[in-house]
């Protein structure tokens, strides 16, 4: 008489072990983001962060924002870097918090993996952690899945969403915009995390090159050039507020400049921002060549170079820029603010860029 076994989850693909170690590996970077009000540690079923610090608003509103990265965690997967992924995660979220005046408190992960490595989740929760360190917020849980069969053995995905608070008296937003304020553009750290399905379709399927190719312009390899972690400017715009007035700010991301910054332009008022007052990174040019890739095109998908736009009163500038430049953040004046008139749009690029 044959003997039969019997299904089990490891059997199914699903490691709970190795689940279990990952968990163990990742907590000493998330202690690294505790803040005073986070309770308890990593391990429950749900965070906990003490609302009573609240108090000292007079009316605090609570803002959230979920994001992932796209398709560049296939770019972290191909050439086995995972600790980089997790800062561009944290940038999505924290850095859409902070456009309304937020300052970002915590945030949660969701890893999906088709088969837990614990050594890889672990890196990949060192980056999510070290990305809440410089967004001054607590990482205060998340969940790792494991999907076999739905996903290849070395495939994952991230995920998180934030929540921050901001006083309602100092909340940002297109109402505080006026005509004569100054479009300040902050640089970015390159492409951030938008735009890779463009950029892998120009470089490994109309240029074929490969991720270890060296490029002159970069002064290092292709994948890591495209594996440059997203700026997080949060903590550097809630200075902002801090030492100067602050109208508004924009996050650019997906859909470029342009489209994100008319998304916080009231009615009736149009941003112009003037090309020639930057000149784009060495990255936006090879993805536009190699690609054939129209201008427009490349500005509806990439930064372009500018990651964060700040909205100042005209006579804030100065405190604006010295206050980002003592930072360490590379800002200047990219344009105004001026009546709608005939505008279709709520903003636009205009010139050339600088050569």
């Amino acid at each position: 008489m044959s003997e039969t076994t019997g299904a089990s989850y490891a059997a199914a693909g699903v490691d709970i072990e190795a689940g279990d170690r990952a968990v163990e590996l990742m907590k000493e970077w998330v202690k690294k983001t505790r803040r005073p009000e986070v309770l308890g540690g990593l391990g429950g079923f749900a965070g906990l962060f003490d609302a009573s610090a609240l108090r000292r608003y007079e009316r605090p509103l609570l803002a959230s924002a979920t994001d992932g990265v796209g398709t560049k965690v296939d770019l972290a997967r191909k050439m086995g870097v995972y600790d980089t992924i997790g800062h561009d995660l944290v940038g999505m979220v924290v850095d859409d918090l902070v456009v309304c005046g937020a300052e970002p408190l915590f945030m949660t992960d969701y890893i999906c993996v088709g088969k837990v490595h614990p050594e890889r989740v672990a890196a990949i929760v060192k980056g999510i952690a070290e990305g809440c360190v410089l967004a001054g917020c607590a990482l205060i849980g998340g969940e790792t899945a494991e999907h076999p069969g739905l996903l290849g053995p070395d495939d994952f995905d991230v995920a998180g969403a934030g929540t921050g608070v901001v006083e309602a008296d100092h909340l940002l937003g297109p109402d505080r915009i006026r005509k004569g304020d100054a479009v300040i553009a902050m640089a970015s750290s390159g492409l951030h995390s938008n735009g890779y399905s463009l950029v892998r379709h120009v470089v490994f399927d109309r240029a074929g090159w490969a991720l270890d190719r060296k490029v002159e312009e970069f002064g290092r390899t292709l994948g890591e050039e495209l594996l440059e972690p997203t700026k997080i400017y949060s903590l550097d715009c809630l200075a902002l507020t801090r030492t100067t007035e602050v109208h508004g700010f924009s996050h650019v991301t997906g859909g470029g400049l342009a489209n994100n910054l008319a998304r916080v332009i009231p009615d009736g008022l149009h941003a112009t921002v003037d090309r020639s007052t930057w000149t784009p990174g060495a990255v936006f040019d090879l993805v536009g060549k190699a690609g054939q890739v129209e201008q427009l095109e490349l500005e509806k998908t990439l930064n372009m170079g500018v990651g964060m736009i700040a909205i100042v009163p005209a006579e804030s500038v100065d405190a604006a820029l010295t206050t980002l430049a003592d930072r360490g953040v590379d800002s200047w004046v990219a344009g105004e603010i001026t009546d709608r008139g005939t505008h279709t749009t709520g903003a636009e690029l205009t010139g050339s860029y600088a050569r």
